[in-house]
């Protein structure tokens, strides 16, 4: 994130997830605190997660479904991490796919 010489302006977003979703935020959320002392608020992971991809230099071009997305994305991780071979399958990551 730019450093700039005016504080960031925030945008209240509102979303609809479902019980699963919220359930990994909160979970991800437990796990920093437990691990580290810090607590991480499901705000902040989203913000966060949105932030690494734009790092990434993701974009939404060619999406139209949830598997566009997730594909798209699992090629850009790929290209980032191992040169271009792809450790997923059904899904999940294998182990050693991002480093």
């Amino acid at each position: 994130m730019k450093k700039t010489m005016y504080p960031e302006k925030t945008e209240r977003v509102v979303t609809f997830l479902n019980r699963q979703e919220v359930d990994f935020l909160d979970k991800v959320g437990k796990d920093a605190l437990f691990s580290s002392g810090t607590k991480v608020s499901r705000a902040k992971i989203l913000s966060w997660s949105i932030e690494f991809l734009k790092k990434l230099k993701f974009s939404g071009e060619d999406i139209k479904s949830e598997g566009d997305f997730e594909k798209k994305l699992m090629e850009i991780l790929g290209k980032k991490t191992d040169g271009g071979q792809s450790h997923c399958h059904g899904g999940q990551i294998k182990s050693g796919g991002i480093k």
